[in-house]
């Protein structure tokens, strides 16, 4: 019987449209939000007044609860009186929008990828700045003697002393990627036009616990856990090959 689950599972459609959905999100989110959290990180490690203020502002939507984070995000994408159709119709003079971004196929995967990079980008800052602050002044301050300029210190201090915090938030936010499932219960509770928004997670429960087919959402949630066990140790390989090269 169990066999036969992922027999099913090999044959279904939606179920590799939530994994190619889990891919795309993954390959956007990961490497964006990272690349973001490492620029505020730098930015506001700066000795500059009001500079705790800013740390709080940008850490403040990870404190948030998910599912008050996705309702308002709701409202904003709300095509008839949401305010970024109104934004993009100011600043376009009325030549673009409205926007039915949860309610487009082609959308309401990039509406979401856009609002999770926004509430979750604030973890992985606090992460890099932790790491930033442990990298000795020392380091910089012979660099600058050297006549090393700001793209050569970070290159060749910065990113290198940020190596094992690099792969820590790489490695979590993969996982967190792929767990992806509030914000789509909330925002599209029917995995959006056409399945466009479904994901594993997402899936497994509704099977679970709206079809009451435990054994079948049981067999969707090891596979789950398999991909992501292969994805983790793939990304934590490839780290330290090139650990050894270098």
């Amino acid at each position: 019987i169990v066999g036969n689950q992922y027999a099913v599972i090999a044959k279904d459609a939606t179920f590799w449209t939530a994994l190619l959905n889990n891919m795309l999100f993954a390959v956007i989110v990961v490497p964006v939000q990272t690349a973001l959290a490492l620029l505020l990180a730098i930015l506001i490690n700066q000795k500059l007044a009001g500079m705790n203020v800013f740390r709080t502002v940008y850490f403040s939507p990870v404190v948030t609860a998910m599912a008050i984070i996705a309702v308002v995000w709701s409202f904003l994408y709300n095509p008839q009186f949401g305010l970024i159709n109104q934004m993009i119709d100011t600043f376009s003079g009325g030549q673009l929008g409205p926007y039915e971004w949860l309610q487009s196929s082609s959308m309401a995967m990039p509406a979401i990828i856009i609002m999770s990079i926004w509430q979750g980008v604030g973890f992985q800052m606090v992460i890099f700045l932790a790491g930033l602050q442990d990298i000795p002044e020392d380091l910089y301050e012979a660099s600058s003697i050297d006549g090393a300029g700001v793209l050569q210190k970070f290159r060749y201090i910065t990113l290198p002393m940020l190596r094992n915090t690099m792969v820590f938030v790489v490695l979590t936010t993969t996982i967190l990627a792929f767990r992806l499932f509030d914000q789509i219960q909330i925002m599209t509770p029917d995995g959006g036009p056409r399945e466009s928004t479904a994901t594993m997670v997402w899936y497994a429960i509704r099977r679970g616990w709206g079809q009451s087919e435990v054994g079948y959402a049981s067999a969707i949630s090891v596979v789950f856990v398999g991909i992501v066990l292969l994805i983790s140790l793939a990304q934590r390989g490839l780290v330290r090959s090139e650990s050894a090269v270098a």
